[in-house]
C-alpha cells in the first residue's frame, strides 16, 4: 500500500507576501551637506549657492538621493530646498534623510501600491526570515494595509506561522 503525500500547506490557499520584494531596487545615494559648509561647520549662503551652482550635478543621474547633514550644524530650510532644486534634473527621487532613513521610506512607498483589495477574505503570511534586515516599520505598515480587509494575518512561514491577526467570525 502506498501513501500519498499531501502537501497541506500547499492546500491551505495561505499567500505568502515576502517584504524584501519591496526593497528599492535603485542605487541610493547620499548627499551630505557637511562637507559643503564653511570648516564643515557653517553655511556661508553666498560660498554655498556657488559651490552648488559649479557642482556636477551629472553624477546623480537616474539615482535616489537622500539629503542629510551629519554636521552639528543649524541648517536654515532653504538649504535642502537649494540642493533638491539642482538635483531635481538629475536624480531619479529625492528625499530627506541618512541611508537607513530613505530605504525605510522607499519599502514604504513600495509596499503603498499594493492594491489591498486583492487580499479580501485571504490568508495572509507575511515572510519572516530572509537575506535583507527589514526595518520595522515595514511589518507595522503591511499590517495596517491589510488587516482590514483579510481573513487572517500570520507572521513567518507557511509551514510554522506566528498569528497576528483573525478576522472574528460574522454572526448569521
Amino acid at each position: 500500500m502506498e501513501e500519498t503525500i499531501i502537501n497541506k500547506v500547499a492546500e491551505s490557499g495561505i499567500i505568502t507576501i515576502n517584504l524584501e520584494d519591496f526593497f528599492p531596487k535603485d542605487e541610493i545615494v547620499i548627499f551630505d551637506l557637511k562637507p559643503w559648509l564653511f570648516r564643515e561647520m557653517i553655511l556661508k549662503e553666498k560660498e554655498f549657492r556657488e559651490a552648488l551652482k559649479n557642482a556636477d550635478w551629472t553624477q546623480y543621474k537616474d539615482k535616489t538621493v537622500g539629503i542629510t547633514n551629519t554636521a552639528d550644524a543649524i541648517i536654515p530650510m532653504w538649504a535642502y530646498m537649494l540642493v533638491a532644486s539642482y538635483l531635481a534634473p538629475f536624480a531619479k527621487d529625492i528625499l530627506f534623510g541618512d541611508e537607513k532613513y530613505v530605504i525605510q521610506l522607499l519599502i514604504l512607498k513600495n509596499i503603498e501600491q499594493i492594491n489591498a483589495g486583492d487580499y479580501i477574505d485571504k490568508r495572509i503570511v507575511i515572510k519572516g526570515c530572509g537575506d535583507i534586515v527589514l526595518p520595522e516599520a515595514a511589518y507595522v505598515f503591511i499590517t495596517n494595509k491589510l488587516r482590514p480587509v483579510v481573513k487572517s494575518l500570520m507572521y513567518g512561514e507557511p509551514c510554522s506561522t506566528v498569528p497576528v491577526y483573525k478576522k472574528p467570525l460574522q454572526p448569521n
